[in-house]
């Protein structure tokens, strides 16, 4: 006798609540918190008008919920980081709409972890049937709500496995993480490149040595409003400059996370000796795990060179070493991390369209993609600055 899950959506993660949200996805990982996301929707960061409209899917058996999975009906790409403005264009060519879309991420956040969190009393092989459930829950979705496809973005390699066994196409992505390898201190680290690489390093940090700055790690629960303003001025300022607009985030959000996770947070203060006192001139927002230190956000109301890559990366190695974390997960993109000893790992998606014609011509591309990243990976692990042997 096959066992039949029952499956529904809300519009509020608050309609889940925390005790069945923590229970299935955990703590472990700060990004799929019950406490993130709903610091997302009480801010108004997601929701209304964002572009973003939650769309959580509770999953029920005999009573009992579980299994829950982070889900929004977008109506543009923005803040996904598994960019697919291509298949946009490509369906606006058609005079097809590509929008709305659902997707299963963490809103402005490509930080890889669980996507569905199903309950341990779950069998494995009831696993895969309520996951083959959840596929056709969320296709009736598409029709009824007549968006394109539905997309699960940054889940983690276990998953990855289960939908490319389940048929959904699958895309490979690369980020750059540094990797503790049990260092005692940043000499220590640096000791394992090569000459030419360890100097350029070591340069590179030294050019802010008579800046006047220091650097301090604030724990989220020691964190003042002073400091806490100071930060949203630097991350709107720079988001500004950057990309036109103060950023997908605002004070309250941040306001929020300290509120309910500041057991999950680090802010990194940058200050700066001057003539009329110290003052504070840069800071970034670092999230910790019991394995990971995640660098997520950050900003500079000056301009000074190697400020971002002391503020971002080495302070964020640092740390690591000291406090012996495992990984060091600096954010998105950026290959000039590689020269830095960042290295590459893979990053999954997996995606379900509607139209027969265009899934296949996207299995065609990420077929083709999926070629082409696995030679670029290969490329930059070749360029790692480490002695050979390493």
């Amino acid at each position: 006798m096959s066992v039949e899950f029952s499956f529904q959506y809300v519009n509020q993660i608050e309609q889940i609540g925390k005790p069945a949200w923590s229970s299935l996805m955990g703590q472990s990982n700060p990004f799929t918190r019950y406490d993130f996301l709903h610091s997302l929707e009480v801010s108004g960061c997601v929701g209304g008008a964002s572009g973003w409209q939650p769309m959580h899917v509770k999953v029920t058996h005999a009573g009992q919920s579980v299994a829950v999975m982070p889900l929004y009906l977008k109506t543009h790409s923005y803040g996904e980081y598994v960019f697919d403005w291509a298949w946009a264009q490509a369906y606006a060519r058609h005079q097809l709409d590509y929008y709305p879309k659902l997707v299963s991420a963490i809103p402005f956040t490509p930080v890889c972890g669980k996507r569905i969190a199903i309950a341990p009393s779950v069998q494995v092989g009831e696993q895969t049937l309520l996951l083959q459930q959840l596929s056709h829950y969320l296709d009736g979705l598409l029709d009824k709500l007549s968006a394109s496809g539905w997309h699960n973005l940054f889940h983690d390699s276990e998953a990855q496995q289960k939908f490319r066994k389940a048929s959904h196409l699958t895309r490979l992505g690369t980020q750059f993480h540094w990797h503790n390898r049990g260092y005692s201190d940043f000499n220590d680290f640096v000791a394992t490149m090569s000459s030419r690489k360890r100097k350029n390093i070591l340069k590179e940090r030294r050019q802010l040595d008579d800046k006047g700055l220091s650097f301090r790690f604030v724990k989220g629960e020691d964190v003042t409003e002073s400091d806490l303003l100071h930060f949203v001025a630097c991350y709107q300022a720079t988001y500004d400059k950057r990309s036109g607009h103060s950023g997908y985030l605002n004070h309250a959000f941040f306001s929020q996370l300290l509120a309910s996770m500041a057991d999950a947070i680090l802010l990194l203060i940058v200050e700066q000796q001057t003539s009329h006192g110290v003052i504070p001139i840069a800071a970034a927002l670092y999230f910790t795990s019991a394995t990971t230190l995640y660098g997520r956000y950050w900003g500079s109301l000056v301009e000074m060179d190697g400020l971002h890559f002391e503020t971002c990366y080495y302070q964020g190695i640092d740390y690591a070493i000291t406090h012996g974390v495992q990984i060091f997960d600096a954010g998105a993109q950026g290959e000039h991390k590689v020269l830095r000893g960042f290295e590459p790992v893979a990053t999954y998606s997996a995606h379900e369209i509607k139209h027969p014609g265009f899934r296949v011509a996207i299995e065609d591309f990420t077929q083709q993609e999926r070629q082409q990243i696995n030679h670029y990976m290969a490329q930059l692990r070749k360029v790692l600055p480490y002695k050979k042997g390493d």
